[in-house]
């Protein structure tokens, strides 16, 4: 890190002051033109280039002569009582939306002195004039002063949250999980669900590093040490949702164990978003060698960019749509089956280069039974598809989760009872492949085996959600049958009482389930506690997961060494920084240094 420089009161004459940043950088300013220069050019040398030849030269002034100066304190308070900014917050304004522009859009935050600003000067003399050009000039749009300003309304965003976190009437949801960047350094990502303002709301809360081994203590230490950090306790959590090794982020990991024993009572839950994995766990052996061969035959094209080439030349000399075999797409959820889909529509184009490459996973790839058993993969993964992008939204809590899970595995019974007969609506792929009695016969016995398998798991792997007949009133209490609840159940006199209103009838039809129970806090304050506590958990990582992507653009080879916990916190947070109270708190700092 290179070192950084101090103010010298000296420098004043050659009319600048200092301007200190949040962190203590000192960087200097000239009184005359209002720019900021980094830290790097707080020397003489630098100084008095800047005053020749911008402003002249007429040097001699010193500190004291400089003080006696009116104070810009005093204009600036007089245009703000009139509604109008003064020049130096005009600048400063300009400035950070353009830092927050920048961050939003994910772009290196050279862009702005390499690109926007020398586009920006040549328009405004083209359209404008030298006069509005000038001003554009004193616009601070260094690679260092939007690095600060990002830094600034990171901070600002995180202090809004953490106090949002804090004000909650109830304790908050979190959802947790890990990747690995581009430079093999496992990245940790968290979001918060919480209550604010009668309604829900689903925010970033951090990405940091896990600086040496990735085991589940060591998450458990960096997630504990950030609410230390702001002196927040770990008892504001109500539940935490997981996804990952189930070493690291399982629910019997060693991080799940450390979390309950912080906190014994909180709700661990994992990413409803997975059930590809569990399908491919379930697979019998026929089927599972398949998709092992499929795998081999993309890692034998993509895996080797000569044949990469080769396979996109052919494609284009046979006039085929698709050139390219995916790897996998940006929600990486949904890979598999898409992969699956595109190697059976290309079937016959695929075997045919493989006979071309002399490739040795000919004879398994042209095999009939491969064929077929590929076919009921694609028609299987595209219906896991379906419903992963069907939770795929924010809001998202596990019992509306746990309800299109259950939904799906009730269509296995008819599934199997079509099967038996030999009927293969449900698979359409795998419909027209079936010529022959025998060949139905042979896969309908290992698609019965599988989704027997697959039954049972799915209800012993996401039982999160489930509500005993007692506790449905959550989802609709104007239509539920009172009769179920236990007289002795002390809030059923608000239940009867909360039926007989028309209003809050009327509320119910009209807002989302968990706004509509954020609205009942002052009303009705246990039945609303209760069912938001059921409500409040993450069912899915899919936040995390669009933070994932997000990262992609943040960690490139040019920017490896890159800080990028603020920038990412910026680009993807809902809350907006509050510009007026970060240049409020700048123009103090500035007239402090004076």
């Amino acid at each position: 890190m290179s070192k950084k420089r101090k103010w010298d009161d000296d420098y004043v004459r050659y009319w600048f002051t200092c301007s200190t940043e949040l962190d203590g950088t000192q960087r200097p300013q000239c009184v005359l033109c209002n720019s900021i220069f980094s830290n790097a050019d707080l020397r003489p040398s630098k100084l008095s280039d800047h005053f020749n030849r911008q402003h002249g030269g007429v040097g001699g002034h010193d500190l004291n002569s400089l003080k006696r100066m009116p104070a810009r304190s005093d204009e600036s308070e007089t245009l703000k009582a009139f509604g109008v900014a003064s020049h130096e917050d005009a600048l400063l304004q300009a400035s950070y939306q353009f830092a927050y522009l920048c961050a939003k859009e994910k772009n290196p935050h050279t862009i702005a002195e390499k690109l926007v600003k020398p586009c920006a000067l040549e328009i405004a003399q083209i359209v404008l004039g030298p006069d509005a050009q000038k001003k554009l000039q004193q616009v601070p749009l260094s690679d260092d002063v939007i690095h600060s300003r990002i830094d600034e309304m990171s901070q600002d965003i995180l202090q809004q949250v953490l106090e949002d976190i804090k004000a909650s009437p109830l304790k908050v949801g979190i959802q947790l999980a890990e990747t690995t960047d581009m430079d093999d350094c496992s990245q940790l990502m968290a979001f918060v669900r919480y209550i604010k303002e009668r309604e829900i709301v689903e925010e970033f809360l951090f990405c940091e590093p896990l600086q040496l081994t990735m085991k589940g203590i060591d998450v458990f230490n960096l997630f504990r040490d950030f609410f230390l950090k702001h002196k927040i306790a770990l008892e504001v959590c109500g539940s935490v949702c997981t996804d990952g090794a189930s070493s690291m982020l399982g629910e019997n990991s060693e991080f799940v164990a450390c979390v309950k024993k912080e906190v014994p009572h909180i709700v661990i839950t994992h990413c409803l978003l997975n059930p590809h994995e569990l399908v491919t766990k379930t697979l019998p052996a026929k089927l599972r060698d398949a998709l092992f061969t499929v795998v081999r035959v993309i890692n034998f094209i993509k895996g080797r960019a000569p044949n990469h080439r080769l396979f996109q030349a052919f494609f284009e000399e046979i006039g085929i749509e698709y050139s390219v075999l995916l790897f996998h797409t940006e929600r990486r959820w949904l890979s598999r089956g898409q992969i699956l889909t595109h190697i059976f529509e290309m079937y016959e184009e695929i075997n045919q280069f493989l006979h071309h490459q002399s490739s040795n996973l000919v004879d398994g790839f042209e095999n009939k039974e491969f064929k077929i058993h590929l076919a009921y993969l694609a028609d299987l993964f595209k219906h896991l598809n379906e419903l992963s992008a069907s939770m795929q939204r924010t809001g998202m809590n596990t019992v509306s989760a746990r309800e299109k899970l259950s939904a799906f595995v009730r269509k296995f019974p008819f599934w199997l009872k079509r099967i038996e007969k030999r009927n293969f609506t449900n698979f359409p792929f795998l419909e027209e492949m079936i010529v022959s009695d025998k060949e139905a016969v042979c896969i309908a016995a290992d698609i019965t085996l599988h989704l027997q398998q697959l039954s049972s798991f799915f209800h012993g792997y996401f039982s999160v959600g489930d509500l005993d007949e007692a506790s449905k009133w959550i989802l609709d209490p104007f239509l539920f049958n009172l009769d179920f609840v236990d007289d002795g159940y002390l809030m059923k006199n608000d239940l009867a009482e909360l039926r007989a209103s028309g209003q809050i009838l009327m509320e119910f039809e009209t807002m989302k389930l968990e706004d509509f129970w954020c609205a009942q806090f002052t009303a009705f304050p246990n039945l609303a506690k209760t069912a938001l506590e059921i409500l409040m958990p993450f069912a899915t990582t899919y936040l995390c997961e669009l933070g994932f992507s997000s990262l992609l653009h943040f960690k490139t080879k040019s920017r490896s060494c890159f800080n990028m916990s603020d920038d990412i916190r910026v680009a993807i947070s809902k809350t907006v920084p509050r510009f007026s109270d970060i240049i409020e708190q700048k123009l103090q700092l500035q007239q402090k240094s004076l």
